[in-house]
């Protein structure tokens, strides 16, 4: 039986997994089973001592912690399908932690980096209205690049200010100010109907054939606009939505809902953010007190 494809069929429609979590899911579990074979051990015969063999045969070759942690994660999730489907009576990675790793603090830019990097498209040219439409909504909600670029034109409703977003769980709305409603209003009205080849197309944003915009596509126009701007802090779309968290939680937004607007299924995910603004709270008070 092939366990990997039943595997991938099980994240992808069971579990709703991410494009980026099958991804490198998928791979950690590929990594086990030739690292298996070379030892002329099948999958279903793994045991706990081989999964801490493999998380050490990782560390020789230079691997970090935050990846051996995240190939063990991978062993336990596709382990615990296989229990599930009674292809082996144990799961092997279940019970066995690897060494435990710092988490570092997101990076977030300020709210002058973040308006200066919007002010760079030229919204008088079509490809510009577009790019500062995406980018203004990606600042105004939070949302991951995957579901920017998943959007439908049903998906929004500019009159009353929000966009239905389907995550990695479930749907939720989300609020947008009102510079987002304008961009996103003249890209939609001028722009879009003059970029569209198919008049069928549901994309929300495309690129400049009149289709659906890709996950590389915009993390070019990304990187453009940061050399533009001259920022020389790394910009990507999730450092813009790093920073959209942090931004609301220091201007008095409450933590649940933030992590609604996110989409986090759990709160802990979220609290990152109280460390972020309280670093930052503590860099300015040892900046500008006098005896600190």
């Amino acid at each position: 039986m092939d366990y990997l494809a039943g595997y991938e069929s099980w994240l992808r429609h069971e579990k709703k997994a991410a494009a980026n979590t099958l991804c490198s899911y998928l791979r950690d579990v590929r990594q086990f089973s030739q690292w298996m074979e070379a030892r002329h051990l099948a999958l279903s015969q793994a045991t706990q001592e081989d999964v801490r063999r493999y998380a050490l045969h990782l560390g020789r070759h230079g691997k970090s912690n935050a990846t051996i942690v995240r190939s063990v994660a991978a062993l336990k999730s596709f382990y615990g399908y296989l229990l599930g489907i009674h292809a082996v009576p144990i799961n092997p990675a279940k019970g066995f932690t690897p060494t435990k790793i710092e988490r570092k603090l997101p990076a977030i830019l300020t709210s002058k980096e973040v308006d200066l990097f919007l002010e760079q498209p030229d919204p008088a040219d079509a490809k510009g209205c577009r790019d500062k439409a995406m980018l203004e909504v990606l600042y105004a909600t939070g949302i991951r690049v995957s579901e920017l670029i998943a959007l439908n034109v049903q998906d929004v409703n500019l009159p009353l200010g929000f966009l239905r977003c389907t995550g990695k769980r479930k749907e939720r709305i989300v609020p947008l100010y009102r510079g987002a409603i304008k961009a996103l209003e003249s890209y939609v009205r001028e722009v879009r109907p003059q970029l569209l080849e198919d008049l069928q197309e549901t994309a929300l944003f495309v690129n400049m054939n009149g289709e659906r915009m890709s996950r590389q596509g915009f993390w070019k126009i990304v990187k453009c606009y940061q050399e533009k701007a001259g920022i020389s802090k790394e910009i990507t779309p999730h450092i813009l939505r790093h920073s959209f968290a942090a931004h609301l939680l220091e201007n008095g937004a409450d933590l649940k809902s933030i992590q609604e607007m996110l989409g986090h299924a759990d709160i802990s995910s979220t609290q990152i953010y109280t460390q972020i603004v309280s670093q930052k709270l503590k860099d300015v008070y040892i900046k500008a007190h006098p005896r600190a």
